[in-house]
């Protein structure tokens, strides 16, 4: 099987758990803010399921580590291919510079 086929195949799968893992962690700080504005309308005392928003905030640090850690496995995975020979395109669907997302759709290739 061509090593650039399989380099994209993975890079697709890389993309996907960042994206869920970004997901997931907008999703949990959603969580978060609706349970505190919850006890908060209810009326509740400010330690009432305390442990419950103790907990989700552990969850929210795990996954911006989870986060971080991706991020490390992406350069690692990058680094790899460059010793593989595969080059990478510097087209996608952010600019690397800025961090946005292009507004092209068509600009959404990988190598």
């Amino acid at each position: 099987m061509d090593k650039a086929f399989i380099a994209k195949r993975t890079q697709e799968k890389l993309v996907a758990t960042e994206a869920a893992i970004d997901a997931a962690l907008i999703e949990t700080t959603q969580l978060l803010a609706d349970l505190l504005q919850a006890r908060s309308d209810l009326g509740a005392p400010v330690a009432f399921a305390d442990d419950v928003q103790v907990k989700l905030t552990e969850a929210v640090a795990a996954l911006s580590s989870a986060r971080t850690t991706m991020g490390q496995v992406h350069s690692g995975l990058e680094e790899a291919a460059l010793r593989l020979g595969i080059r990478p395109r510097m087209i996608g669907p952010y600019d690397k510079n800025n961090f946005r997302l292009q507004e092209d759709n068509d600009q959404r290739i990988v190598a």
